[in-house]
């Protein structure tokens, strides 16, 4: 069997030179792999003197990483930063990276339906570095995937596809960075290619000239995390009558001995919590996945309440709902025959139909068609979405968002 490619070109089949279904069998998770063309003649949307206005901002995840070569030494700087320091930063070796930048810019987010072939609620944020000339943040590995799109200028990547790569981190950088770095394979990316890579997989980028790179990185949470929300949310929410209990006590053959049977109550007493309840669990998962930790909530804005007559009425006349930037989607059917499902919106839940809760999931706008073709429930629910901030009533994007300055804060 021969073996896979690592490099294709995807300019007959963009974005990744083969179905999707093939790339999630052979590479997702497995496999790194170069994809040339994947957006051939791609443009930039956002310009360096963008990225670093928008480095500059309140509640803008934004960091600023030097290289000195002569020490080896990278320094790391958080935003936000004064407009007056760019001008004043060297012409080579320094790297500026802005998280989330597809919630503040509409036309970086236009990237993320072409990837569909994932589920949306796995992809976290676009991140956009800026590298002056030879700038990098060092060989690291990353602990989620990511594909890497070369937006403008060039990248020189190498990463190490070794099995067994050694992951030792320097002990004298302030970046979790490699102690030792082999690369087995090294090539220069130009506007239009990308980089897929595996969680896990050693990389060094490095500017050849002045570039922008756009990483779409997806969430992973690490089982600890995991644990420990759904934990804190079973614990929240138990009955403090519910105790452990041992009516069929027997005299112990050692009064010090946790004997087989104290066991066996223990596990009786968790059981009670219904851990493995799969909708109770679903619902936990849909809350703790669609909120945001790095930045960013949603706040209502401080436009005068409406009724719902006037929203209505605005529809009707070719206005818009609009979602929030910041407002993360996901819905679940109910495992339950009969139940409704579920629509989670930033760690909240709501009971509809699955046809309201799959449409509202995956619709960035809602105009008076959509809003119409809902049920009842459907419309309470969009009508409190609202009320909260989640949607902005506008004749366009642009008259939607006049409200939404500071409401991105950093938790």
């Amino acid at each position: 069997m021969r073996p896979l490619p690592i490099e294709i070109d995807a300019a007959r089949r963009p974005p990744l030179g083969m179905s999707a279904a093939a790339f999630l069998r052979d590479y997702w998770q497995k496999r790194p792999l170069l994809i040339r063309n994947a957006f051939p003649g791609y443009r930039s949307p956002i310009q360096p003197e963008d990225l670093a206005g928008l480095a500059c901002e309140e509640g803008v995840l934004a960091r600023l990483i030097q290289h000195d070569r002569s020490r080896d030494h990278y320094s790391l700087r958080h935003g936000p930063f004064d407009e007056a320091e760019f001008p004043g930063l060297p012409t080579q070796d320094w790297t500026l990276l802005v998280q989330d930048v597809d919630k503040w810019d509409a036309d970086v987010a236009a990237l993320l339906p072409a990837f569909g072939f994932l589920p949306r609620w796995r992809i976290d944020d676009i991140m956009v570095s800026f590298a002056a000339p030879g700038g990098s943040v060092g060989a690291h590995t990353d602990q989620y995937d990511v594909f890497l799109l070369q937006a403008q200028g060039h990248r020189r990547w190498q990463i190490d596809a070794r099995p067994g790569a050694p992951q030792d981190f320097r002990p004298d950088a302030e970046l979790k960075l490699l102690r030792e770095f082999a690369p087995s394979h090294d090539w220069v990316l130009g506007p239009g290619d990308m980089l897929y890579l595996p969680p896990g997989v050693p990389h060094h980028g490095v500017a050849e000239d002045a570039c922008l790179t756009f990483s779409v990185g997806m969430r992973a949470p690490s089982a600890a995390e995991l644990m420990g929300d759904y934990i804190d949310t079973l614990a929240a929410e138990a009955d403090e009558s519910l105790r452990y209990a041992d009516p069929d006590l027997a005299p112990p053959r050692d009064p010090n001995e946790i004997d087989a049977t104290a066991m066996g109550r223990v596990v009786e007493a968790l059981n009670v919590l219904r851990m493995n309840d799969p909708d109770r669990l679903g619902d936990w998962f849909g809350r703790f996945i669609t909120v945001y930790r790095a930045a960013g909530e949603v706040s209502a804005g401080g436009a005068p309440a409406r009724s719902r007559i006037e929203i209505e009425w605005d529809l009707e006349r070719g206005a818009g709902l609009w979602r929030h930037p910041w407002s993360r989607m996901a819905w679940r059917r109910a495992h339950r025959r009969g139940a409704a499902a579920r629509l989670y919106v930033s760690g909240q839940e709501f009971a509809l139909p699955a046809r309201d809760a799959q449409a509202l999931a995956g619709a960035a706008e809602l105009d008076a068609a959509a809003y119409t073709a809902l049920s009842e429930a459907g419309r309470e629910c969009v009508l409190a979405l609202l009320a909260a901030g989640h949607y902005r009533l506008g004749l366009d994007e642009d008259e939607a968002e006049d409200g939404l300055g500071g409401d991105g804060e950093e938790e």
